[in-house]
């Protein structure tokens, strides 16, 4: 059974395609590749990130406030209508992520999160989460706003499950054709040839990961991929203003 509660502390590295071959290559050292990656070199992931009218709930995450939540669609390639994905509640307090998810057929999570009704109980489904994302539901009249998908390779401490690395790259978005099973295109949101490294982490990194980063020298970066999404966005329509005057 998928793990449908987190509570962690990521931390977030962009390099480049050199800097990331150096690295995943030492790190397979004391990790191992994630099941979905043993097969083949990457897995997809997609997401429909949600809003209020006014973009609320990303305008106050950039604000980066102690506490600040999002709710999201997550599904593993493309879904079929009624394929298997996550509805995920994400929150951030003080430096600390808290993620609750339940799996939900693509169908029952759009009719849920459209309506506010909660979906009658089946057994793949987590109630309490299900009890959670209906309370923030009732706070805020949400509609899609963000399809976000990128290819992932993602490994596990071999003596430690609760760390994981996560690389991502060729992270694309679009504002249009706002349904999961349309298809994983979209705009590239970071350049070509670069990765996004995030450490993954229940309490503090081992040291020997600590003395690898110093090594390459990465330093940790503030990066999310719908703030920067949102705010590449702002910054066109801005720039479009500009323009007509």
């Amino acid at each position: 059974m998928a793990i449908e509660v987190f509570n962690r502390y990521e931390n977030k590295y962009l390099m480049d395609t050199q800097s990331f071959s150096t690295l995943y290559n030492e790190l397979l050292a004391y990790m191992e590749l994630d099941e979905y990656n043993k097969n083949d070199k990457f897995y997809s992931i997609s997401n429909m990130y949600y809003d209020t009218e006014h973009d609320s709930l990303i305008r106050n995450s950039l604000a980066k406030p102690k506490y600040r939540e999002k709710l999201r669609i997550r599904a593993y390639g493309i879904p079929e209508k009624d394929g298997k994905v996550y509805l995920e509640l994400k929150k951030k307090v003080f430096g600390l992520v808290n993620k609750r998810r339940t799996a939900l057929k693509l169908n029952e999570a759009y009719e849920f999160v459209r309506t506010g009704d909660v979906p009658e109980l089946k057994p793949y489904m987590n109630q309490q989460v299900i009890h959670e994302i209906d309370y923030f539901l009732q706070r805020y009249e949400l509609q899609p706003k963000v399809y976000l998908a990128y290819d992932r390779i993602a490994m596990f401490c071999k003596n430690n499950r609760d760390l994981r690395i996560t690389f991502d790259t060729n992270i694309r978005s679009r504002r249009y054709d706002l349904k999961l099973e349309d298809g994983d295109y979209g705009e590239s949101l970071i350049s070509g040839g670069q990765w996004l490294m995030e450490v993954k982490a229940e309490k503090t990194i081992p040291v020997w990961l600590s003395k690898m980063l110093s090594e390459h020298e990465m330093f940790r970066t503030s990066f999310s991929k719908y703030g920067n999404e949102y705010k590449k966005m702002r910054n066109r329509r801005f720039a479009g203003e500009v323009v007509e005057r």
